[in-house]
């Protein structure tokens, strides 16, 4: 795969150069080209080609959000917190939940069963033991490191997975996802954080683990953690979920 390529596939898309289109589909655009220029609908036409045929895109962030849209499915809860997730889920969430959304940018609701609290994840201006479920999905491994204009705080991960765990009811869950390696745990600052399994585990001390996966990009599967990658600065997916007692 090429070294572009394998980086859009991590958000599942797909670059494919108009010299790798097959030479029939190029000579069929220029016939269909001219049909459509004179079409009779009122249209105007410009050239903008595509060549998206093949297999469908699936990056880390598909098996990512079907992880955490399983357990929500899963569990039913009443109302749910989101920290940072991806917005086309957190809409999809308001198909058919009460969603409270942190983000440390301003942002607009666009529906009313939307409640959108601007603040900080590391100190969340919410009362304890409220929700039902927290979800945070690629998120926490930016935390504290001033890609979204937060504030600067290595240890803002922490804070923020203790705030989580505070605002949770007892008997609630918290998913997450974030990156892991084999390899020496480290910073691509100011990007993001990658984990080691362990620090991971220790993040969520005091709370219960109800289930985990993993998921290898190059495999482009869950898998064990024996399988997750050892190549330095290089990534997986750790999925977990965790019940407050």
């Amino acid at each position: 795969m090429h070294p572009i390529n394998r980086l859009l596939n991590n958000v599942g898309l797909r670059l494919v150069p108009t010299r790798r289109m097959p030479r029939e589909f190029k000579k069929n655009y220029r016939r269909l080209y001219n049909k459509v220029k004179k079409n009779d609908k009122g249209f105007g036409i410009f050239k903008e080609i595509y060549y998206d045929s093949g297999e469908h895109p699936m990056g880390h962030s598909n098996f990512e959000l079907a992880f955490a849209s399983r357990l929500i499915r899963e569990y039913r809860p009443h109302n749910i917190l989101d920290i940072g997730s991806w917005r086309y889920w957190i809409l999809g969430l308001l198909a058919h939940y009460n969603v409270t959304t942190i983000d440390v940018r301003g942002r607009t609701a666009l529906l009313d069963n939307e409640k959108i609290v601007t603040s900080d994840a590391k100190e969340l201006r919410l009362p304890d033991d409220t929700f039902d479920a927290v979800t945070s999905v690629c998120a926490l491994e930016h935390f504290g490191l001033g890609r979204y204009g937060d504030d600067f705080d290595l240890d803002a991960d922490g804070k923020a997975i203790l705030e989580m765990t505070r605002v949770l009811k007892p008997g609630g869950h918290l998913i997450f996802t974030t990156q892991i390696t084999r390899s020496r745990p480290s910073i691509g600052f100011n990007g993001a954080r990658i984990y080691s399994y362990e620090m991971i585990r220790s993040l969520c001390t005091g709370l219960t683990c109800v289930e985990e996966t993993f998921f290898n990009k190059d495999l482009s599967r869950y898998c064990r953690l024996e399988e997750i990658r050892t190549k330095p600065k290089h990534w997986d997916v750790y999925c977990g979920c965790w019940m407050k007692q």
